[in-house]
C-alpha cells in the first residue's frame, strides 16, 4: 500500500517529496492558523463560542476600536473560520465549524501542561 508520502530516488540518496495535493491542503491549514495566531482574534472567537453575535457586541467584549474589531473579523472570515450574515443595519458573525475550539482547547491543554513540567522542573532545581 502506497503512503502520501512517496520516496523518489536521487542518485544514491532518497527524497521525501509531498504530493501536490497535500502541499496544498498545508498552505490552508497554515492560513487558518496563521488566522488564530493573535490574540485580539481568539477573544472574538471566544465571544462567538457561545453562537452568533452582532459586531456591536464584539466591540465592547474585545475592548477594541471598531475598525481593529472590523480589521480582525475579516482575517477570520477570508481564512474561513467566520461568516457573516447582514440583519438590518447589524452585521452578525458566526463560527462556520464549531470544532475549532476543539483545536483552541487543545492548544490550550498542551500549553498548560508545558506549564505546569516547566513549573516542577524549576521546583526541583531549587530543591537541589
Amino acid at each position: 500500500m502506497k503512503s502520501d508520502l512517496s520516496e523518489r530516488k536521487r542518485g544514491n540518496s532518497k527524497e521525501c517529496y509531498m504530493p501536490k495535493q497535500s502541499e496544498d491542503i498545508m498552505e490552508l491549514e497554515s492560513g487558518v492558523f496563521n488566522a488564530l495566531a493573535h490574540p485580539l482574534r481568539l477573544k472574538i472567537l471566544e465571544k462567538l463560542r457561545d453562537g452568533p453575535c452582532c459586531v456591536c457586541k464584539i466591540i465592547p467584549y474585545v475592548g477594541a476600536e471598531q475598525s481593529n474589531v472590523s480589521h480582525h473579523l475579516t482575517i477570520l472570515k477570508n481564512a474561513g473560520i467566520v461568516r457573516c450574515q447582514k440583519k438590518g443595519l447589524e452585521v452578525w458573525y458566526e463560527v462556520i465549524d464549531q470544532r475549532i475550539f476543539e483545536m483552541i482547547d487543545m492548544l490550550r491543554e498542551c500549553i498548560i501542561g508545558n506549564l505546569k513540567k516547566k513549573t516542577e522542573l524549576l521546583k526541583e532545581m531549587a530543591r537541589r
